[in-house]
This record gives C-alpha cells, sequence and structure tokens, in this order.
C-alpha cells in the first residue's frame, strides 16, 4: 500500500505539474516533446532575456507547486507514516525561486544533451530540487 501511495503521489505531483504547464491538451497518454530538460535548461540559461526568465521561473514554479499540492493531497488522503510523507516532500523555507531556477541550470549543466532532450523537464526539475531539498 506505501509503495501505490507514493507512486500515487508522484503521479498526481506530475500531472499536476504537466497540467499547469500545458498550453494544449496532447493526446492522452502523450507527454511535450518540446518541453525537455533541455528545452527549459535553454530557457533558463538566457539570463539577459526577461521573457524566457519569466517564462522559466513560471514553469519552474508551476512544476514544484504542482509536486507539492500532490504530496499534500496524498498526506491527506493516504494512511501514510510521517517519514513516508517527510520522504517525498521538499523543505523549501526561505528558499528563492532564483535559487531553484540555478540548481537545476547547474545541474542540467552535468548531464548530456541527449539526455536532457529526452528527459521531460518535471522531471529534470523535482529532480534538481529533491537532490538540493530533501527534508530529511
Amino acid at each position: 500500500m506505501k509503495k501505490y501511495a507514493l507512486s500515487l503521489a508522484a503521479s498526481l505531483a506530475l500531472g499536476a505539474a504537466v497540467s499547469a504547464h500545458a498550453q494544449s491538451a496532447p493526446a492522452p497518454g502523450a507527454s511535450d516533446p518540446s518541453f525537455s530538460a533541455w528545452s527549459l535548461a535553454q530557457q533558463c540559461g538566457q539570463k539577459g532575456d526577461n521573457a524566457a526568465q519569466g517564462q522559466c521561473v513560471g514553469a519552474v514554479r508551476g512544476i514544484v507547486r504542482g509536486y507539492q499540492y500532490g504530496v499534500l493531497f496524498l498526506s491527506q488522503r493516504a494512511s501514510l507514516a510521517d517519514t513516508d510523507t517527510k520522504r517525498v516532500s521538499l523543505c523549501l523555507t526561505n528558499t528563492s525561486v532564483s535559487s531553484i531556477v540555478d540548481d537545476f541550470t547547474a545541474d542540467a549543466k552535468q548531464v548530456s544533451e541527449a539526455d536532457l532532450r529526452r528527459t521531460p523537464a518535471e522531471v529534470a526539475v523535482l529532480g534538481s530540487v529533491h537532490a538540493h531539498h530533501a527534508c530529511s
């Protein structure tokens, strides 16, 4: 039951994040290939372009908030031990979105372009955020 609940939390969070970013609904079960980790990293790396930075910050904020709402939703509706909820939670107290973007951009530079192109942006952002801000 625990594995199912944690899997559901991840699925809900990812779904919420995808919905927050989607501009048009792709076919059911399809992902938006233009919203890859590579494309988001490129956008976030354009420090001198205010429009790109706004889109980057909006996408990252939507992904993180969607995930947090998914974890909150699951914790309110499933019988999870505090340790299980804490394990999938993010500790972002006093963390600015710009620092999350900087962490993601730095992490993306350590991954090959081919891998970034195959990785959904949501997965890469959440992996980066969890690596830097997991609750212990």
